[in-house]
């Protein structure tokens, strides 16, 4: 049994392996059809993004096998330690950090360069697993949770300082893994509520708003009233006027942000998701090809390289955020329903390994896997087919970048050694 646990490769699900090559293989070939150029040049060339895309896959090898040489043990004793460094790493870009597209986001390291928040969120992962799994942890206690909620915003808000709202919104997946452990659904319903009202804000404006609200309110309060006689009104009358006083503040709150701190890209992305605004050749420009190309590709699609929308550039930045595109003019809607599959077919493999471990935090850490992959597939899809609006969330194992890739390699490959070793006793 020991020489069995100093076998690195000892107990890894190769199932999951396997799948994780074949969405990584199958993303650079869409890179390569993206980025390809007349220009004869060779495959491991900083020159072409394919050429620094495969490099970049090369050296996810050794990341892997150094993920694998530390038991899983390790993982659970430093979780708290990985965790402050990676914050740290996230400060360290408004001393150190380089701005590119109005965002100080990355290191530079000559021709490489370090998306920190790519990382953070497995670091993240890791210490809400160590807090949930801790023996003396009760998660009903509010002081408890709300010590959840600090671990998860805190490199949300130093992300949002960059700023990089699209990374940023990645950490409400977490809610996903609190609720899967106790956390009350009301603090999800009450999410959905913020941002059901906040979209009706921008659709309907601050005024149109608030009066069916406070009618709806009123008219349910006047029901309730006839029905429980006056001693309904006197014994809850201050939590409707609580409740008024809430929704007040808040959308009013909405329309001062909204109209105030938001930039004007931001607000035309909102405005034309909700059909407020067609701006075709302007700020809706990527979103409106995105959708050309993809619908492009039919059924079956056009073939490898064959795709001419793709092969003329018509999406701008096409091989990073808009890869999902490329699939769907290249190989149709079989490509495309096939990757779907293929990431659904990972995130249950990875719930069903999560519910067969006997030690939490294993299981804990498995559940933050599965809510980022899903949540990442879910936003990059809906932004390239225009159910949501641009928001620069990449597509797991798929999009450009060393950043994204080898972030959710060792998102991936860390549960992968929490599972080889679950059997063990830690």
């Amino acid at each position: 049994m020991r020489q069995e646990r100093n076998n690195i490769f000892a107990g890894i699900d190769w199932f999951l392996v396997l799948i994780f090559a074949v969405l990584v293989g199958f993303g650079w070939l869409n890179i390569y059809s993206a980025s390809k150029t007349e220009d004869i040049e060779p495959l491991l060339s900083f020159s072409t993004k394919y050429g620094k895309q495969l490099i970049f896959i090369c050296l996810a090898i050794p990341l892997i096998i150094i993920i694998l040489f530390f038991n899983a043990k390790f993982y659970e004793k430093f979780a708290s330690v990985l965790y402050v460094v990676s914050l740290i790493s996230l400060v360290g870009l408004f001393l150190f950090g380089k701005k590119i597209n109005g965002a100080t986001s990355w290191y530079n390291f000559g021709v490489i360069g370090l998306q920190p928040s790519e990382f953070v969120k497995a670091f993240t992962a890791l210490a809400v697993a160590k807090l949930l799994s801790d023996r003396q942890y009760n998660f009903k206690l509010i002081k408890n949770q709300i010590k959840a909620f600090v671990i998860i915003f805190i490199p949300a808000f130093l992300i949002m300082l960059q700023p990089d709202a699209g990374s940023a919104i990645i950490y409400f997946a977490f809610f996903f893994v609190l609720n899967r452990e106790g956390l009350t659904l009301n603090y999800i319903l009450l999410g959905v509520t913020i941002i059901v009202l906040f979209l009706l804000t921008i659709l309907l404006g601050v005024k149109w708003v608030l009066v069916s609200l406070f009618s709806i309110i009123t008219l349910f309060s006047g029901y309730a009233l006839y029905r429980g006689g006056k001693r309904f009104f006197r014994f809850n009358w201050y939590k409707i006027l609580g409740i008024y006083l809430i929704i007040g503040i808040f959308i009013l709150g909405t329309g001062f942000t909204y109209n105030n701190l938001f930039k004007q890209h931001h607000r035309d992305r909102f405005e034309i998701l909700l059909g407020l605004k067609k701006d075709n050749q302007g700020i809706g420009y990527n979103s409106y090809q995105s959708e050309l190309t993809i619908s492009s590709g039919g059924f079956t699609g056009k073939g490898f390289l064959k795709g001419d929308l793709t092969q003329g550039d018509f999406v701008p930045e096409q091989h990073t955020d808009y890869i999902f595109s490329v699939i769907g003019e290249e190989w149709g809607f079989l490509g495309t329903t096939s990757v779907i599959l293929l990431f659904m077919l990972m995130l249950y493999r990875i719930i069903y390994l999560a519910d067969t471990h006997t030690n939490k935090f294993g299981r804990i850490y498995g559940y933050g896997l599965a809510s980022i992959l899903f949540f990442h597939v879910i936003v990059n899809i809906g932004m390239v087919i225009g159910l949501l609006p641009t928001v620069g969330i990449p597509l797991p194992f798929f999009s450009y970048g060393g950043s994204s890739l080898w972030g959710f390699t060792i998102l991936l490959f860390i549960f992968i050694r929490l599972d080889a070793h679950k059997n063990y006793d830690w």
